[in-house]
Formats: structure tokens, sequence, C-alpha cells
């Protein structure tokens, strides 16, 4: 049992009990009316509801950072796949006249698919570079994750490089299937 006197005439009491403190508050309120009925009772709580009423405000900024992250992702991802898709599209011509020079469909989906995966590695590796850098700003901020969690980086990673994928393969192998012909006649 503790008792701490406050400035404003209050005082706070805990108890420690190997029950359910929540079933001891009747017992606790009955104790304290028979010591002094005068005394008010305010904010009876538990030592969990305690802590989890300090812990909702950084629980929320977790919450909403989480979303936002999602959010800057979900962005990245997008305009990756456009800006890829956009190059692709428009080496739609270049990619005719190498089948129009005897280049297999193949060849041409490995080399627009090579490319945009190079740049992709090159902005992922920038990108883990600069956020191995900036994690030290980060650390107090962090629960339960290591500023550098590899597991976070290594999924980031992944999920762009899938998308880079996607971005340059969709729209490269529908400039290989368009006719050499065509393709030259583009733009």
């Amino acid at each position: 049992m503790v008792y701490v006197p406050l400035t404003g005439g209050g005082a706070h009491f805990e108890l420690r009990t190997a029950q359910d403190p929540a079933a001891l508050v009747p017992a606790v309120r009955d104790v304290v009316r028979r010591v002094d009925s005068n005394l008010p009772i305010f904010r009876v709580e538990t030592q969990k509801e305690s802590v989890e009423h300090l812990l909702s405000r950084p629980r929320v900024i977790a919450q909403l950072s989480t979303f936002f992250a999602s959010l800057a992702l979900v962005l990245a991802c997008i305009g990756l796949y456009g800006l890829l898709a956009y190059e692709v599209t428009r080496r739609t011509r270049e990619i005719g006249i190498r089948m129009a020079l005897g280049a297999e469909k193949n060849d041409v989906l490995r080399m627009v698919v090579g490319q945009g995966v190079r740049l992709a590695l090159i902005g992922v590796a920038v990108g883990i570079a600069g956020a191995l850098a900036l994690t030290r700003f980060l650390s107090t901020l962090l629960y339960g994750v290591t500023p550098t969690d590899p597991l976070t980086f290594i999924a980031v990673s992944l999920i762009l490089i899938a998308v880079a994928l996607l971005a340059c393969y969709i729209p490269a192998r529908r400039a290989a299937k368009v006719d050499p012909m065509v393709a030259l006649r583009y733009e």
C-alpha cells in the first residue's frame, strides 16, 4: 500500500493483489467508507487500465504512422508502375525496330524487364542506404521493432521489385506482340 499526498488535497492508493483487481473495488470503497464516510473516491482503476490510458496516445500515433507508411508504399508502387509502364510504352517503336531486325520476343522481354529491374534495384539500394542513415533519428519512436529491422527492409524491397517486374513485363509483353510494321509507324 502506498500513500502519496498531492498538492490538491487528494491522495492515491495502490493495492497489490493476486486476485482480479476489479473484484476488489467494492471492498476498497467499503473500507474507505468505514474509515471516513466523507472521503470521496474518484477514478478507481486497475494498473492495466492506467497503463492503457497512458499508452493510448502513442498507440494512436503508431496506428496513424502505420497507415501513412502503408499509403506511402502504395503511392510508391503506383508511381513506379506508372513510370516504368510509360517508359516501356514510349519505347514501342524501338522494340518494333529490334523485332524487325530479328530480335526474338523473349530477348526483347528480357532486355526491357532487365533494364526496369536494374533501375528498381538501384532505387531500392539508394532507399535502403537513406533509410539506414535516418533510422538513428527514429530509434526513440520505435517500440517492439529495431530501427534496422531486416524483415521490414526485405519486405518493402521485395514488394517494390515485384511491382517493377510487373510494370515492365506487362507493357513489354504488349509491345513485343505488336507487329513490327505497326510499331515502326507508331508516333
